[in-house]
C-alpha cells in the first residue's frame, strides 16, 4: 500500500541533479543543489590510505548520482504520473527533514511547458510542436511530476483500491519512439492505448494498483482523424477495474510538423463517473490541437490532411 510521502527535500523529476521540496501535499519552487557528504581522512596519510580515502569519496558520489537518478525512474510524481491512477508527489524517501527558509507557493504548473505568460485558453507541448485546448471542465496540470501531462481534471479523490490521489481525467503528449518496422499508424495508437491502460488503470510505473487492476476491456472506437492538419488515428478501450468506477483511455498517434516529423501520441483517460468530465471532452481536445506558434491557432484539425495512414 502506498501513503502520500511526507514533507522533505527530494530528487527534482525535472532536474535529477537538483532537489525540490515537497510539502506534503503539493511541489514547492524551493530547490537546491545536493552536496555528497566529504568521508573522513583516512588514518596514516599515505599509501594505501589515500587510495581507499579516494575510491571511497569516488563511490559516495556514484552513489549520490545513482540515488537521484531512481528517485526520479520511480516517482509516481503526483496525481497524474501514470494517468488517472497516478499519486501526488514523490515515492523516495527526502534527502532530509528539515524545511528551506522560506518555501514559496506551489507554481502554476510544474510541467516545462507551460507558463504564467502562456494563453490561458491552451497548453503547448515544445517539444512535439502542438497546443491543447483547454476545455471547460480541465485545467493545465499542477503540481504533477511527469512533464508529458499537460492537462488534468480539477480535483483529486482517494483511489479506490491503493492509497493514495486519484484524478477523473487527464490527458498527456509522448513522442513515439522505438517504431517497429512495418508499423501502421493504427498497430501504434493500438500499442499505445495499451500501455496506457496498463499504467492508468492496472499497474503503474512503480507496481501500484490503485483500481485493483483490469478485468476486462473493449474497443470502442478506432478511426483516422485528422490531428494538428495531419493523418492521424485514434484508438479508444472502456475498461472495467477489479475496484472503482472503471474509465476510458484513448490514444491518437500522428505525425510531428515540426522538425523530423517524429510521430506524437495524444493519451488521455477519463473515469467512467458521474463526477467526471464528458467523454465527448476527448474528441473535443484532439480535435482542438494545433501546430505550436500557428497564428491565430489555425492551421489545425483538416486543415491539411495528407493521405491516409496505412491500414
Amino acid at each position: 500500500m502506498s501513503v502520500t510521502p511526507p514533507p522533505g527535500w527530494y530528487p527534482d523529476p525535472h532536474a535529477p541533479a537538483t532537489e525540490r521540496w515537497w510539502d506534503g501535499a503539493a511541489w514547492t519552487e524551493a530547490r537546491r543543489r545536493p552536496v555528497p557528504p566529504v568521508p573522513a581522512p583516512a588514518p596514516g596519510g599515505g599509501g594505501r590510505a589515500k587510495v581507499v580515502a579516494v575510491a571511497a569519496a569516488g563511490t559516495v558520489l556514484v552513489t549520490a548520482i545513482v540515488a537521484g537518478v531512481v528517485g526520479v525512474l520511480t516517482d509516481d510524481g503526483g496525481g497524474d504520473a501514470g494517468g488517472a491512477g497516478a499519486r501526488n508527489g514523490p515515492t523516495a524517501r527526502p534527502a532530509s527533514s528539515s524545511a528551506p527558509s522560506a518555501a514559496p507557493s506551489p507554481s502554476s504548473s510544474s510541467s516545462p511547458s507551460s507558463s504564467s505568460s502562456e494563453d490561458p485558453s491552451r497548453v503547448t507541448d515544445q517539444l512535439n510542436g502542438v497546443t491543447l485546448p483547454v476545455v471547460p471542465g480541465w485545467q493545465k496540470a499542477e503540481n504533477v511530476a511527469d512533464g508529458d501531462v499537460l492537462l488534468t481534471t480539477p480535483r483529486t479523490y482517494t483511489c479506490p483500491y491503493d492509497e493514495g490521489l486519484c484524478r477523473r481525467g487527464t490527458v498527456a503528449t509522448r513522442t513515439v519512439t522505438g517504431v517497429p518496422a512495418g508499423a501502421t499508424l493504427k498497430s501504434l495508437a493500438g500499442q499505445d492505448v495499451s500501455d496506457t491502460a496498463d499504467l492508468a488503470y492496472d499497474t503503474n510505473a512503480v507496481g501500484q494498483r490503485p483500481f485493483g487492476g483490469i478485468t476486462a476491456h473493449k474497443v470502442v472506437a478506432a478511426r483516422q482523424v485528422a490531428v494538428a492538419g495531419r493523418a492521424g488515428f485514434l484508438v479508444r478501450w472502456r475498461v472495467t477495474t477489479a475496484e472503482g468506477p472503471g474509465g476510458y483511455v484513448q490514444s491518437a498517434v500522428f505525425p510531428s510538423s515540426v522538425g523530423s516529423e517524429s510521430l506524437v501520441a495524444v493519451r488521455c483517460t477519463l473515469d467512467v463517473s458521474d463526477a467526471a468530465p464528458p467523454l465527448s471532452d476527448l474528441d473535443r481536445i484532439v480535435e482542438g490541437i494545433r501546430p505550436a506558434g500557428a497564428a491565430g491557432g489555425g492551421g489545425g484539425v483538416g486543415s491539411s490532411l495528407g493521405p491516409p495512414p496505412s491500414p
